[in-house]
């Protein structure tokens, strides 16, 4: 490994652990209306906001009122999207004169973007203009990100309040996610990749003249804004086709790294200021732990599936498909950061990975995307299998499930499994009948397990609102158009109503003190058993699946034989 690498592979977590806290307690302060140095900067700009959208702020909303303003909001930066992108052609800041997006694929987009997926079934730079780029998709990045903190802001306080049928206010929470949270740390991130490089104008694409004496259109846009909170929303959706492994995105190590810094920090953080939250630091540290675990082995296997593949290419390093100015091993630990959180961008194409490394990827979103997981949404899916582990537990004994002093009975295991088995379903029957209808196997780059392997990747991130795929399938036909934009609303849907429900459901009960029987969350033992939970109920559901597609290829690609 070079200078670089090791560099970024001991800076890099190192950096995430040391600014994980710092920005949990920021979190937590932000989110219990607690005035911080940002507020002086931003207040204003919240106050506006209220006034400008008539919205009653202090307002406490149920659950069901929560979920109504929630799904009213959705539809509504649905159908604008949608429209944008069928107008986009009348409309201004079109250098190129780009035609209206055909209605399936805006569709798609529209779906992908307000669910937090950021699918990507077009290349940008030939398909969507500057207006688009910037007025849908990444004011999008923006909301969709803050919809996801709101449904975790409204589950913790399900978790802590006590005999009341409030969880909050949904506008309260959008509104203080953007203002304090993601606007300063996209003006950050955004300012520091333009000084490193990356592109941002209004200027139209450029013609030159090449070496070769052809001609060449170099593309241009207004990209660093849109870097800076695809990463930091988890959103994960390139101005480019080719995403971070474009150099008008990532042009430098030095971007690379804060780029995936910035995929991990907010959902890192998320996870401490939820233990603040709660006043449980050490049950927040122990899903910190699980999470690190799971996408540290996730790590080791693709460095070494990696290796195995260099050899059985005899290339030393094997480099088809990725970035020689990042390289392997950069592109792996990307590869495992961005689908461990939803955030489903790329600095190098997946599907070149070797066959184990790519299944890792895949395997991080079928667990539930709960390794970090994406903003919000991600801690509210760990906090499931938490409830979920602690009620198996209280079965072992029999004794009355508890989490956080709060009973857990029947109908929050309903809700609970309502959003754990929702995305198993999806993938493996949208997997399923893409392998027996002709419209799917017609868009297929590749035959045999590899095959297979795109369109369970391609169905698991749509379900994991992931949004990253292997390109090798192209996805922008009527089908995967339609079918994909269904799989990624119904799946987000289900996970934010579920924990709604469940935030509703335990806000309304009392909260029992603590006995020397009950189980305890912050011990090693429940850290071990949630990761077993999670292997058992995430992995194993698709390990048939998975064994067909990715384990295939590798033990096939070791006797010589590629897809």
């Amino acid at each position: 490994m070079s200078y670089a690498d090791w560099a970024t592979l001991l800076f890099f977590p190192a950096l995430l652990i040391v600014l994980t806290p710092v920005l949990g307690r920021y979190m937590a302060k932000i989110f219990t209306g607690q005035r911080t140095a940002v507020h002086f900067f931003l207040g204003g700009l919240e106050h506006l906001s209220y006034r400008l959208s008539s919205v009653d702020a202090k307002k406490e909303m149920s659950w069901l009122e929560y979920a109504t303003a929630l799904l009213i909001f959705n539809i509504i930066g649905f159908l604008g999207l949608f429209f944008l992108q069928l107008l986009q052609h009348i409309l201004p800041l079109n250098p190129q004169h780009f035609p209206a997006v055909p209605w399936p694929l805006a569709f798609n987009t529209a779906i992908s973007f307000i669910t937090n997926t950021n699918w990507q079934a077009y290349a940008g730079e030939t398909t969507m203009s500057y207006l688009t780029q910037m007025l849908g998709l990444a004011v999008h990045n923006f909301l969709s990100a803050a919809t996801g903190l709101a449904t975790l802001l409204a589950l913790i306080r399900g978790l802590v309040s006590k005999n009341t049928k409030h969880i909050g206010n949904f506008w309260s929470d959008l509104i203080r996610s953007i203002v304090y949270l993601l606007l300063p740390l996209s003006i950050l991130l955004a300012l520091l990749l333009v000084s490193e490089g990356v592109v941002q104008t209004f200027s139209p694409y450029i013609e030159v003249t090449t070496l070769e004496n052809s001609q060449q259109i170099i593309p241009l846009g207004p990209v660093a804004s849109q870097v800076a909170i695809k990463q930091l929303g988890t959103n994960g959706g390139g101005f480019f086709n080719a995403n971070s492994a474009h150099p008008f995105e990532n042009p430098s190590p030095v971007t690379n790294l804060f780029e995936m810094l910035a995929i991990l920090l907010i959902p890192a953080a998320s996870v401490y200021a939820y233990g603040i939250l709660i006043d449980s630091k050490k049950h927040a540290w122990n899903l910190f732990a699980v999470m690190i675990a799971l996408w540290v082995v996730g790590l080791s296997i693709s460095f070494y599936a990696e290796k195995l593949m260099d050899l059985a290419m005899d290339a030393s390093p094997f480099l088809e498909g990725k970035e020689t100015r990042l390289g392997t091993n950069l592109s792996l630990v990307w590869a495992m950061s961005t689908s461990a959180t939803s955030n489903g961008s790329v600095n190098a194409m997946l599907s070149s990975l070797s066959p184990l490394s790519g299944g890792m990827a895949m395997l991080n979103m079928m667990l539930g995307e709960i390794v970090f997981g994406g903003i919000g949404v991600g801690l509210c899916s760990m906090i499931m299998f938490a409830i979920l582990t602690v009620f198996l537990a209280g079965l072992m004994v029999g004794r009355t499930p508890v989490y956080l002093g709060k009973k857990i009975e029947r109908k929050e295991m309903q809700w609970l499994m309502l959003a754990i088995l929702m995305p198993s379903f999806l993938i493996l029957i949208g997997s399923g009948l893409s392998c027996i209808l002709p419209e799917a196997l017609a868009s297929l780059g590749s035959q045999g397990p590899h095959g297979l392997s795109e369109i369970l990747y391609a169905f698991s991130s749509a379900a994991g609102n992931n949004g990253s795929a292997f390109a090798g399938i192209n996805a922008n036909t009527l089908y995967y158009n339609l079918f994909l934009g269904i799989v990624m609303l119904i799946s987000r849907g289900s996970i934010i109503l579920s924990s709604l429900a469940i935030a509703g459901l335990l806000a309304s009960k009392r909260a029992s003190p603590l006995s020397s029987g009950d189980f305890s969350i912050s011990s090693p033992l429940f850290a071990f058993l949630l990761l077993c939970v999670i292997l058992i109920v995430g992995a194993l559901t698709f390990f048939p699946a998975w064994s067909l597609g990715p384990l295939a290829e590798h033990l096939l690609m070791l006797k010589g034989q590629t897809f």
